[in-house]
């Protein structure tokens, strides 16, 4: 597979940066974008003129010439779209989530792996440098032991009606926090959220993961907020980090801390039971030079490279399969407001 010919299922909000970027990798062409909004398709024409269009799915999966499939439509029709892709033997790219159920999870990956294909979820932050910079600090315990992380994914509007404010921000954070601790199975979910705009659809959640090891991981969602914050903190027992994707400078590590030091008890006992003094460390923050790339088009470049290796994606189906099983739990938890 040298030259690798794709279709794109969807031009709407998100569609754009997806075909811009997949047709800028050597040795991929968009061949098609299916769009049903007839302005969509004008765009399209107009700004990718080697990309044709059509509103028929049918046309493009049947289409042989087609390799692999971009999926770019809301979430609630990501399993279906995939599903009839991997049955006409195409490789799938899905914008996140993956799927809404578990259950489809595991269809898809059953699909492609009898028939030999790939799948990848749109998880892009894990192709961010900074977000990159962090789990190698994390690898080489520069952090120390993990106490909790939290995040904020805050913004006001745009506001869905197809998803809630968890499902249409949350996966971020999730991805990107399973990608830190290593995709551990966490130990309990719960979630706590309101419907202000719309009834049913939640737009600000806070949720709360417990992860095995004592680790706690807090993510605050919504837009509704008068701040567009992209913030994720990390907690360690020797050092903190601060990831800023709205600052200049991305990512900031903290030397504080706080340490227990044994206290002499009458007995010459130092380890006996609450005989601690605690010392507080404040040392130097380090703000380190993060080299820029565009996470989208890393993320481009790596689907291609699994489609022409058989690689497995990082965002693959173990992974996708993680953050939607955390979602899932999250959503059998809601509670309409009273």
């Amino acid at each position: 597979m040298q030259g690798i010919n794709l279709a794109q299922i969807g031009c709407g909000y998100w569609g754009p940066n997806l075909l811009r970027n997949f047709s800028a990798v050597a040795g991929c062409q968009v061949r098609w974008v299916v769009e049903q909004d007839a302005s969509r398709r004008k765009f399209v024409e107009k700004y990718f003129p080697g990309t044709a269009t059509t509103a028929d799915v049918a046309a493009v999966l049947n289409d042989s010439a087609v390799h692999g499939i971009i999926i770019a439509t809301p979430a609630d029709s990501h399993f279906t779209l995939a599903e009839a892709a991997l049955r006409h033997g195409k490789h799938v790219f899905v914008e996140k989530p993956l799927a809404t159920r578990v259950s489809e999870v595991d269809v898809l990956e059953t699909l492609a792996r009898e028939r030999r294909l790939v799948v990848m979820a749109g998880h892009t932050f894990l192709f961010n440098n900074a977000v990159r910079y962090v789990k190698t600090l994390i690898e080489r315990g520069e952090l120390g032991e993990i106490r909790y992380i939290y995040s904020q994914r805050l913004n006001l509007g745009r506001i869905r009606s197809d998803i809630d404010a968890l499902w249409n921000f949350a996966p971020h954070d999730l991805s990107i926090i399973q990608y830190w601790l290593g995709d551990p199975d966490p130990i309990e979910v719960q979630r706590s959220g309101s419907d202000f705009m719309q009834a049913g659809v939640d737009d600000v959640v806070f949720l709360n993961v417990t992860y095995p090891g004592k680790i706690m991981a807090n993510i605050h969602v919504s837009w509704l907020d008068p701040q567009k914050v992209r913030k994720m903190v990390v907690v360690g027992a020797r050092k903190m980090v601060v990831y800023d994707d709205m600052a200049e400078d991305k990512i900031s590590i903290y030397d504080k801390g706080i340490d227990r030091i044994a206290k002499l008890g009458e007995n010459m006992d130092f380890d006996a039971p609450g005989r601690f003094q605690f010392d507080y460390r404040s040392g130097d923050i380090l703000l380190p030079k993060i080299d820029w790339t565009e996470p989208l088009r890393s993320e481009a470049e790596h689907f291609l490279h699994c489609l022409r290796t058989g690689e497995t994606p990082l965002t693959g189906t173990t992974h996708a399969r993680r953050v939607v099983e955390i979602l899932e739990r999250a959503q059998g938890r809601r509670r309409s407001a009273t």
